[in-house]
């Protein structure tokens, strides 16, 4: 007599690793998430650690500026405000500070290498070459004649200038050291 509803011995041993398996899948996904949760409260606290810094010191600073604006306003009447110098550093980047993991450069292959260089040379090279090519043109080169021209004309003027009012000293100390005897 056959039992139908007997299950095979290998089935329950596969069903049984398959729930085993599952088990600690289940098992490292929540371990997983434990740690990510972990990470993201701290990255929490230390971005409100952060903000209350900030506050801080923006009440420090609004009580800066409301102490100067009374000491400014009981002694400047009339007056117009002094620029106030501030000898703070303030830095826009965080480059002495390390956060996250390092990544490091990604290392190119010698002959790639060679053909960024040579191809950044050859580009500083033809913009050089485009540079020269403008400068020396004839318009370029036309209106630096102009100019110089219109320098020399200016100079030349200007010593003319000098030099009659040099004369004009001179003739007039020379008159004023030989005196008429009346």
């Amino acid at each position: 007599m056959t039992n139908e509803l007997a299950v095979p011995a290998w089935l329950a041993v596969v069903t049984l690793g398959g729930l085993l398996a599952l088990v600690v899948v289940v098992a490292s996904l929540v371990r997983s998430v434990r740690r990510a949760r972990s990470h993201t409260d701290a990255l929490l606290a230390a971005a409100a650690h952060d903000a209350e810094a900030l506050r801080e010191q923006l009440s420090g600073i609004e009580d800066e500026l409301r102490a100067q604006q009374a000491a400014s306003a009981g002694t400047g009447r009339g007056r117009a405000p002094v620029a106030v110098v501030d000898d703070r550093e303030y830095v826009i980047t965080d480059l002495g500070t390390e956060r996250g993991p390092r990544v490091p450069a990604r290392v190119v292959p010698a002959p790639m290498f060679a053909d960024i260089v040579l191809r950044e040379s050859v580009i500083k090279t033809a913009a050089l070459a485009a540079g020269l090519r403008r400068a020396l043109s004839p318009e370029v080169r036309n209106r630096i004649r102009f100019e110089m021209k219109r320098e020399v004309k200016r100079s030349r003027k200007e010593r003319r200038l000098l030099l009659k009012q040099a004369r004009r000293d001179l003739e007039a100390r020379q008159r004023a050291s030989v005196e008429v005897p009346s």
